[in-house]
């Protein structure tokens, strides 16, 4: 999980950072961050679409110039010709739903993630798909001792 949350730190999104690791057999296999396609001009370059629209968060995603960090995931597996199957994804937020969907194609077998994230039926389709899930605090991935950074949310709406 602190391997996520220091992917995350590669993201280019003004609204909420987000990082990914897909993980089998204790390697790592693929890194994702959220943020616009490769090549493309990023948020922190000209701004976010979805606050000049007033979207808010967990809503609308197509109207973003980002990927999520499980899409770039995926994409970055796929370009690099691993198999996600039997994988497990660490994220530093739940999937939406979107992802959720795309993670269940990959056959990958679980989900852990740090910080919730509103979407209920994400939750039910994971199960369905025999997908499992589940809530890591941040805090209990740590060493003893040591205290997690703060959520990363740039706008302050999550």
């Amino acid at each position: 999980m602190r391997i996520a949350f220091l992917v995350a730190e590669r993201s280019t999104c003004l609204r909420r950072k987000v990082g990914a690791v897909a993980v089998k057999d204790k390697r790592i296999l693929a890194t994702g961050y959220n943020g616009a396609p490769s090549g493309l001009e990023h948020c922190l370059q000209i701004g976010c679409l979805r606050e000049r629209l007033g979207v808010p968060s967990g809503q609308r995603h197509e109207l973003c110039r980002g990927l999520h960090a499980e899409q770039n995931v995926i994409v970055q597996a796929a370009v690099h010709g691993i198999p996600l199957q039997g994988a497990e994804i660490y994220c530093t937020n739940q999937p939406c739903l979107i992802c959720s969907k795309m993670l269940i194609n990959t056959k990958i077998e679980a989900i852990i993630f740090s910080q919730g994230y509103p979407d209920e039926l994400a939750c039910e389709l994971l199960t369905e798909g025999g997908i499992s899930y589940r809530r890591l605090d941040l805090e209990d991935a740590l060493p003893r001792g040591e205290k997690a950074p703060p959520p990363r949310d740039a706008s302050g709406s999550g």
